[in-house]
């Protein structure tokens, strides 16, 4: 059998455990769907970020999620 393969996602805090446990599902049977195996063989670690922590063209998430909803 292969190597086990290991799904690596970074996301901005904030998301509920029933998402990540949908996303983990999602990208696991997807996974095998495309490149063959046994769904116990994947691993997907999500690591959340905080966004402060994280930045686009040079400005802060955080800047950018404030900045929305201020425009609301």
């Amino acid at each position: 059998e292969p190597l086990m393969p290991m799904i690596r996602v970074e996301l901005i805090e904030g998301r509920t455990t029933e998402q990540k446990r949908n996303l983990a599902k999602a990208l696991t049977d997807s996974f095998i769907e495309t490149c063959g195996g046994k769904p116990e063989s994947v691993q997907v670690v999500i690591q959340e970020v905080s966004a402060d922590d994280w930045a686009t063209a040079g400005v802060l998430m955080s800047d950018r999620i404030a900045a929305a909803e201020n425009k609301t």
